[in-house]
């Protein structure tokens, strides 16, 4: 480790943190349903999206109704991407004639970037048109997107309204949160990594000559486009195979420090929206302070491994010290790679700079957790605040326990139905994770798949289950999951990683919302300090332990210890 390196990791974070107030605040108001700058100029479309939609602007929707809402616009999205990937070869803007992609894989990806996942399965720049990248992937990168931060602002209003059954309307939150935040931030984001050099074109790829006189194909097109939402939207799928590993995606020190910066801003920034809801905003600052403590600890703990790497993997970059610099890009180095991999794993991104199966088993051990906790360390854009919530309930019924009282929150009673609720969710990805890494490190289906043997290959199983159900799309490369098997299970991982956690979570927004406001009193706990945000960090990590410990002690703890024995797999 050298002072350059938590040089970088400490700018990150002052910039991240000066992010938060000004967009907290413009995110407010569209949660309010206040007017905003844009709206002038793009105020009419909205309007008649909501006309051709028979959509009622000013109606709103309760938990029930929010939820069908959200459910069948997904749906409806998963078929209308479903139909495109299979019928690509014979649309336009095919340049390169690719196929149609098979039915399994069809699937797999559809739902994978439905869900926010963006897990690929498949080569983007050898499997899918130009057609099929903007109007299929990137429009679900702007629609995921907006439906994790709609459903974040559900929540919110589940605490800071009282004695109503009223949540909000689904459709305008889509359609506000489209309009006035994700286009025009990934207007302007597209702009500025193709000043930095990323490609924005329609041209077929170029045949180029090698020094060695081979020929090489240099795939290119709109990437810029895709770049920006993926990084916004917390999506993550690369339009190349090698994601932000790319000098076409990433190719300076400060498009990659744009991207990991727009990978968290929205994502933190609801915390401040909360705060402002609930009328404290060091409420919100404890939601943030609890992220933040679990996101440094990760840095730090992934960036030592990396730079105390042993012999066997150790070399010297000229910047960063010596290290393990296997799978990484000279241009970034170690510090940058490391948190690069800790940010787009605790904010289920899933876009990578660096590959993370050729860390060492520590460095690649915290991206794994990161994702188990449920990637709740800013997590998804809005879809890791409100995970975060979950526990802060969980958190709140603990407490309550311990000192005998009905736990309060924001001024609401905690009672059962919403403690059973967060539970509820809380373990469904789980679930899917531990029950698909056993079925397929048992069935031939999947250890066929399996390019590693011993507890490397054991991780890399279970990094794609967690990556899949946790809605990151990050892999361990060593596992080749373009097979039915691993296509039809990682599809229904990513399908209960969203969806089992949406439903509940909604249920609890309605739950608190009915609930009237109760007054603080001497013996409610304070939620808005340090001994809160150190309670739910420990619940956090006490979930996360107790349920992942047995499936990292065989996986990334056994591969460090025998590799400090000198044992090789």
């Amino acid at each position: 480790m050298t002072a350059n390196g938590w040089l970088q990791i400490l700018f990150y974070c002052l910039l991240l943190l000066l992010s938060v107030r000004p967009l907290g605040a413009y995110l407010h108001r569209l949660f309010t349903g206040e007017r905003v700058m844009l709206m002038p100029a793009l105020g009419g479309l909205e309007r008649v999206f909501y006309r051709l939609s028979g959509v009622d602007a000013r109606s709103e929707q309760t938990w029930q109704q929010y939820a069908l809402a959200m459910l069948l616009f997904n749906l409806l999205g998963f078929a209308l991407l479903y139909l495109l990937l299979r019928t690509q070869a014979w649309l336009p803007l095919n340049p390169q004639q690719l196929p149609n992609l098979s039915a399994d894989l069809a699937f797999n990806t559809a739902m994978s970037f439905t869900t926010n996942t963006n897990w690929q399965s498949y080569s983007g720049e050898q499997a899918l048109s130009y057609l099929s990248q903007m109007a299929g992937l990137t429009v679900q990168n702007f629609l995921s997107a907006a439906t994790g931060i709609a459903l974040a602002f559900a929540l919110i209003r589940g605490f800071a309204r009282k004695s109503t059954q009223q949540l909000g309307n689904a459709w305008v939150d889509v359609t506000r949160l489209t309009l006035y935040l994700l286009l025009p931030a990934c207007l302007l984001f597209a702009c500025l990594l193709i000043w930095q050099g990323v490609p924005q074109n329609f041209s077929a790829y170029t045949q180029a000559s090698t020094l060695e006189a081979a020929q090489q194909l240099i795939a290119q097109g709109p990437i810029a486009s895709q770049e920006a939402i993926k990084m916004l939207g917390t999506n993550g799928g690369g339009f190349l195979n090698a994601n932000s590993a790319h000098p076409f995606e990433n190719p300076t020190p400060l498009s990659n420090l744009l991207q990991m910066l727009s990978i968290f801003v929205i994502g933190a920034a609801l915390t401040d929206v909360f705060g402002r809801a609930v009328n404290n905003r060091w409420q919100g600052h404890a939601i943030l302070g609890a992220m933040l403590v679990l996101f440094i600890a990760g840095v730090a703990i992934t960036y030592w491994a990396e730079s105390a790497a042993p012999n066997a993997l150790s070399g010297f970059d000229g910047v960063q010290g010596p290290g393990n610099l296997e799978g990484k890009e000279t241009r970034f180095g170690i510090a940058a790679s490391a948190l690069f991999a800790v940010i787009t794993t605790a904010a289920s991104c899933g876009a990578v700079n660096a590959m993370h199966d050729s860390f060492t088993a520590l460095g690649g051990a915290i991206p794994l957790f990161n994702i188990q906790l449920g990637e709740v360390i800013i997590g998804g854009v809005g879809a890791g605040f409100y995970g975060m919530m979950l526990y802060a309930l969980i958190a709140i019924f603990m407490a309550g326990l311990m000192v005998g009282r009905t736990p309060e929150y924001i001024g609401k009673k905690i009672e059962v139905r919403e403690v059973k609720l967060a539970t509820l969710a809380v373990l469904a990805a789980p679930l899917a994770i531990l029950l698909f890494t056993a079925i397929a490190c048992v069935l031939p289906a999947g250890l066929t798949g399996l390019n590693n043997a011993g507890p490397h290959g054991f991780t890399e199983i279970l990094y794609a289950y967690a990556s899949a159900a946790g809605n990151n799309g990050s892999a361990f490369a060593g596992l080749s999951a373009n097979s039915v098997f691993y296509n039809s299970t990682l599809g229904i991982a990513m399908l209960i990683g969203r969806f089992a956690i949406i439903v509940p979570m909604l249920a609890i927004a309605g739950s608190l919302a009915a609930k009237k406001q109760i007054p603080v009193s001497a013996g409610t706990l304070p939620t808005d300090g340090g001994l809160f945000v150190a309670l739910l960090v420990a619940v956090v990590l006490v979930f996360g332990g107790l349920t992942f410990l047995p499936s990292l002690v065989l996986g990334p703890l056994a591969e460090h210890f025998a590799m400090l024995a000198g044992t090789q797999f």
